[in-house]
């Protein structure tokens, strides 16, 4: 899977992914005042449809949305895509930039440490 979401994508896959599968009446209801027209998502899910992400069941003549990627197999996709674009595919470069950049109090780098100590045992 190389197709990235953009922006307003995202919003409708984070429903989709929340829902597990939405009709369109499901995914407007889950927007936040002023709500997006319908033909702006159905456009969205329409290029989703495109790039492989999203898929559907028809009931009738309404269309069930659902996801065709996990979250975390998207997001895992998008940070390997990220450290491999901007770091030299160096892990140990993005975690330097990232510990360094954020500014990390001593215990959010002591749960990091622990989560690493965590993966080495397994």
């Amino acid at each position: 899977m190389k197709h990235k979401l953009t922006e307003a994508e995202k919003e409708v896959m984070d429903i989709l992914w929340d829902q597990k599968a939405a009709f369109m009446k499901d995914i407007l209801e889950k927007y936040p005042e002023p709500k997006p027209a319908s033909t702006t998502i159905a456009t969205l899910l329409k290029r989703m449809q495109t790039k492989n992400l999203v898929g559907y069941k028809l009931f009738g003549n309404s269309r069930q949305y659902f996801p065709k990627v996990d979250k975390e197999t998207y997001f895992n996709q998008e940070m390997n895509s990220m450290i491999d674009r901007f770091f030299n595919s160096s892990v140990s470069q993005f975690a330097s930039f990232f510990a360094n950049s954020k500014k990390l109090s001593q215990e959010q780098l002591k749960d990091l440490r622990d989560i690493i100590d965590h993966q080495i045992k397994e």
